[in-house]
C-alpha cells in the first residue's frame, strides 16, 4: 500500500466468539474486545467514530483465521475499509523474538506489524462469490472422501491378521461405503453444475485442464486458492505457494545440504500436483521421455517428479496468461 498515507494502525486478533482490537496512535496503544458478531462489529465501528478515527487514513491488519474471520472481513469489505489479512507465521517472524502470548497481546503485535510494514502490505482482495461456493463444496467432498478412507482402514488392516474377522468388518461397512460413494457423486455433480453456471469459471477450468495430466479437481483447487490466478506475479511464486519450488540450503563450507522444497506450502495443491505429475508422465510422451532419461542418468525419482510438477505449473500459467488452451508442439 505504497500510495496510502496511514495515520492509524489497528491490529485485530480473532477467535471463535470474540475479536481483540489494538489501536496504535502516536506510539500509544489502546486495547478493546468485541463479540465476533454483527452487533460486535457495529460496536467496533462505533468506537472508531467516537474516537474520530478516519477510516481513509487507517490501516487494519488481521491474522488469517479461516472461517472465524469471514464475518468481519465481509463487513470491512462492505465499508471499503483499508485492511489486509496476513499469515500468523509471517507476523510472528517479522517481529522477532517475542515472550508471552494472549489475544490482547497478539492484537498489539499485529498493529505494530502493520505500522512497520505498511508500505509493503497488500490490500485484501475478496474471493469471488462463485469460488466461495465452490470452496465449500470441495471441502465437503474432501471430508466425505476422508471419511470413506478412514472407514476402510480397519478392515484392510485386519485382513492381514484375521481374514474371517476382516470379512465381518467389510460386510458391515459395505452399506456405509455405498452411501458415502453416492454422496460423493452428488457433490461432484453439484460442483460440475456450479462450474457450468459461470462463464469465467468454465473457461478457466477448460484452459487449465487442457494441460495434459491436470484434471478438473486440481484445476478447480488452483482457481479457488489463486482467486482466478490473480494472487501471484509469476510462475515461481505459484510454485513456491504449492510447495514445489526448490530452495538451496548451504552456508560456508560446513553446511552443504541438498536443494529441497520447503515444508511451508499449500498441502492440498502439492498433493494434487503430485498426482497430476504421475498422470502426465504416463500420458505425455515428452514428459515420459524426460522422466526416463533422468532416471537413466541416476537422478532421484522424487526430484524428477518435482521437476515435472514445476513444468506443469509453467504450462498452466502460460495458458492462463495467453488465454489459449495448451497445444503440444509437433516434433
Amino acid at each position: 500500500m505504497k500510495e496510502q498515507n496511514f495515520h492509524h494502525f489497528i491490529g485485530i486478533d480473532i477467535s471463535k466468539k470474540t475479536f481483540d482490537v489494538a489501536i496504535l496512535l502516536m506510539g500509544t496503544t489502546s486495547s478493546h474486545v468485541f463479540d465476533n458478531t454483527t452487533k460486535g462489529i457495529r460496536a467496533f465501528y462505533r468506537l472508531l467514530r467516537n474516537r474520530k478515527i478516519n477510516l481513509d487514513t487507517t490501516l487494519i491488519c488481521m491474522e488469517h483465521t479461516g472461517v472465524y474471520g469471514k464475518l468481519l472481513i465481509s463487513k470491512l469489505t462492505e465499508k471499503q475499509t483499508h485492511f489486509c489479512v496476513e499469515m500468523g507465521y509471517q507476523i510472528q517472524r517479522s517481529l522477532g523474538l517475542q515472550r508471552g502470548k494472549s489475544d490482547r497481546l497478539d492484537a498489539v503485535r499485529i498493529a505494530k506489524y502493520a505500522a512497520k510494514n505498511a508500505s509493503e502490505l497488500k490490500a485484501y482482495e475478496p474471493t469471488a462469490d462463485i469460488l466461495e461456493q465452490a470452496k465449500v463444496l470441495m471441502k465437503i467432498r474432501e471430508q466425505l472422501i476422508n471419511s470413506r478412507s478412514n472407514l476402510n482402514k480397519y478392515p484392510n488392516e485386519l485382513k492381514g491378521f484375521d481374514p474371517e474377522l476382516a470379512k465381518l468388518a467389510r460386510k458391515n461397512t459395505k452399506r456405509i461405503n455405498k452411501s458415502l460413494g453416492e454422496e460423493i457423486k452428488k457433490i461432484e455433480a453439484e460442483i460440475q453444475a456450479l462450474i457450468l453456471s459461470d462463464i469465467e469459471l468454465t473457461r478457466c477450468i477448460a484452459l487449465v485442464t487442457s494441460v495434459t495430466g491436470v484434471g478438473k479437481i486440481t484445476a478447480l483447487y488452483l482457481t479457488i486458492f489463486t482467486n482466478f490466478f490473480t494472487r501471484y506475479d509469476n510462475p515461481k511464486q505459484l510454485a513456491c505457494y504449492c510447495g514445489v519450488a526448490p530452495f538451496e540450503y548451504t552456508s560456508g563450507i560446513s553446511i552443504q545440504k541438498r536443494t529441497r522444497t520447503h515444508h511451508m506450502a499449500n498441502r492440498i495443491l502439492k498433493r494434487q500436483l503430485h498426482m497430476c505429475a504421475l498422470s502426465a508422465i504416463n500420458h505425455d510422451s515428452d514428459l515420459r521421455d524426460y522422466f526416463q532419461r533422468k532416471v537413466a542418468e541416476g537422478k532421484n525419482k522424487m526430484l524428477i517428479i518435482n521437476n515435472v510438477r514445476n513444468k506443469l505449473i509453467l504450462r498452466i500459467c502460460a495458458v492462463i496468461k495467453r488465454q489459449k488452451p495448451y497445444v503440444r508442439e509437433a516434433a
